[in-house]
């Protein structure tokens, strides 16, 4: 009876240690990959949603949409496509507050694409790969980001199989949102990120 006891332990012991090995080699990922910028030419630029107030981007949805502008007039690509429906409470969807902004900073109309139905980044990135699909685009975009985040949004994009590339915004990430990524990843890499985006 010791002996079966034993075996339980070191057993219950192992899997431990390869959950925290996996969770911690996943934090490490997410961790590197917001320190990376992966720029290449693509066929679209992805800025992913953010919170706006009334047409007025949030701070972090400012940020991303500064950089995928700055990107577009250094000829990363010749598509922006602004992502995010609405919140609960919002008078207008975070897609429409970007393409405004981006207008408003001389990007041409004809250069911006919005996507105005996603409430997560599965969705955003789904209906993107629709969009940049159906203009004949390809699928070779770089996806406009936070740092903590550029890991997951690759991840998703390669599930939906789009080629992508990151190019993370300056922003800090805080332990917080590390930590809060490296679960979604960890769980996202064993069920895919579909059926996590049904969860959340």
């Amino acid at each position: 009876m010791f002996l079966l006891w034993r075996w339980a332990f070191r057993i219950i012991f192992g899997i431990v240690g390869l959950v925290v090995l996996y969770v911690g080699i996943t934090f490490a990922q997410v961790w590197w990959a917001g320190r990376q910028d992966n720029t290449s030419p693509s066929s679209a630029i992805v800025v992913m949603g953010a919170a706006q107030w009334n047409g007025v981007p949030s701070p972090i949805l400012k940020g991303r949409l500064d950089h995928a502008a700055d990107l577009y007039k250094r000829g990363v690509a010749p598509v922006i496509v602004v992502t995010g429906g609405k919140q609960q409470g919002d008078k207008v969807t975070q897609g429409y507050s970007g393409y405004q902004y981006l207008r408003d900073k001389s990007i041409p109309e004809s250069a911006i694409k919005v996507e105005v139905g996603g409430t997560n980044s599965f969705e955003e990135l789904s209906a993107s790969a629709v969009i940049v699909k159906q203009a004949g685009l390809g699928t070779n975009i770089v996806i406009v980001t936070d740092p903590y985040h550029a890991f997951r949004a690759q991840s998703i994009a390669g599930e939906l199989g789009l080629d992508a590339h990151v190019s993370p915004t300056t922003t800090n990430s805080s332990l917080n949102q590390l930590v809060r990524e490296t679960g979604a990843v960890s769980i996202g890499r064993l069920i895919s990120y579909r059926r996590l985006s049904a969860w959340r």
